[in-house]
């Protein structure tokens, strides 16, 4: 090995480190909100400091996210493989949770003055299968 060699991996090294560290510490600012949305259509945005079970149902789907000590969560869902149901509970502004199955993304946001979270909470008449 050369000492170019030695360097270029180091500064690789370097790089990915700094990734990683600012990764590590976005992911863990706590967002205020979620946003559900079904086939890329917003289903509705809701407070994380509210306790409150959301069921989103369309045709033969059924999910149901719970929203609990400012964390939420797939607490239900009739999807083949259940997956969605093991990806835990979610708070950080990067995290998700996505039901591949029946199109559906839960998603955490930061948004500062959320004034009124009942008013999104209706389906819109636009999702339709």
């Amino acid at each position: 090995m050369k000492k170019n060699d030695v360097v270029l991996g180091g500064g690789i090294l370097a790089i990915a480190l700094v990734m990683f560290l600012v990764m590590h510490l976005t992911r863990n600012e706590a967002g205020n909100q979620i946003q559900i949305t079904v086939d890329g259509v917003v289903y509705g945005t809701y407070s994380l400091e509210k306790n409150q079970v959301i069921e989103v149902k369309e045709d033969d789907f059924y999910n149901r996210i719970r929203i609990q000590d400012g964390a939420a969560y797939m607490e239900e869902a009739n999807c083949p493989d259940g997956y969605c149901e093991e990806q835990g509970k979610i708070n950080g502004r990067t995290q998700t949770i996505v039901c591949l199955p029946h199109k559906l993304v839960v998603e955490v946001l930061d948004a500062d003055g959320l004034e009124n979270d009942s008013a999104s909470e209706q389906l819109p008449d636009t999702i339709s299968k």
